[in-house]
């Protein structure tokens, strides 16, 4: 069934669930929520569907499980990389390839996450590209600030942004106001360790193996960036 293309702004915390265990990840306030368009997978699909009939000023507070969110921990999502890829002038980026680091990657369909470093050898780097929440249990507590039917314009801006029109990276939708009021759509690049916001859909790998291909080049802002895919 395909979800109604609405816009949702709201407030949220985050936590992780493990056990009796909880965790809080992430928390965005009235002072800056977040807004999403629903329809369009740019969040998760559970998530929209949790909120897609709530209305202005309900409360909501539910539960995704690794299915519903980021899926299973595979240890096949842990691979070895030469370590010449992550090599400038032949000398290798210590500054910003060094273990816990997090590196920005993108499949071959443009989508991107991240990767994580977890050992560096004499010619490997091994790589977790496993989403961070993936395994875990993950619970929305937040609220409704407002909830509408997306314009046809908002809708239409949506579908050139995911097309690669607007030649940004399209993660997440955000929301500001203009110097008049008015609402005003906008994708944008989140800066949490993973990348995004933990709302907003993550890559999923298939049941086929995983393939990476990174290029040897720094992008403006001295990451490097890697091209991966799937292989059914």
């Amino acid at each position: 069934m395909e979800l109604k293309k609405k816009i949702i702004t709201l407030t949220y915390t985050l936590y992780t669930e493990e056990g009796d265990k909880e965790t809080k990840i992430e928390e965005m306030t009235g002072e800056k929520p977040l807004t999403v368009l629903t329809g369009f997978g740019l969040t998760l699909e559970d998530f929209e569907k949790n909120l897609i009939d709530l209305k202005d000023g309900d409360e909501f507070d539910f539960t995704l499980t690794p299915e519903q969110a980021y899926g299973n921990y595979d240890e096949k999502h842990v691979i070895d990389m030469d370590r010449e890829i992550f090599s400038i002038n032949g000398h290798f980026d210590s500054d910003n390839i060094f273990v816990g680091a997090v590196v920005p990657l993108q499949n071959e369909d443009g989508n991107r996450f991240m990767g994580k470093v977890l050992e560096i050898t004499s010619d490997k780097v091994k790589m977790d590209l496993n989403h961070p929440l993936s395994g875990k249990d993950i619970r929305f507590a937040g609220h409704i600030i407002e909830t509408r039917d997306a314009t046809n314009e908002e809708i239409q801006n949506a579908i050139n942004a995911m097309s690669g029109e607007g030649g940004e990276h399209h993660c997440c939708c955000g929301h500001h106001h203009g110097e008049e009021g008015e609402h005003e759509c906008h994708c944008h690049d989140h800066e949490g360790e993973s990348g995004e916001h933990h709302c907003c859909g993550g890559h999923h790998h298939g049941e086929g193996e995983h393939e990476c291909h990174c290029h040897d080049h720094e992008s403006e802002d001295g990451e490097h960036h890697c091209h991966c895919h799937d292989n059914d």
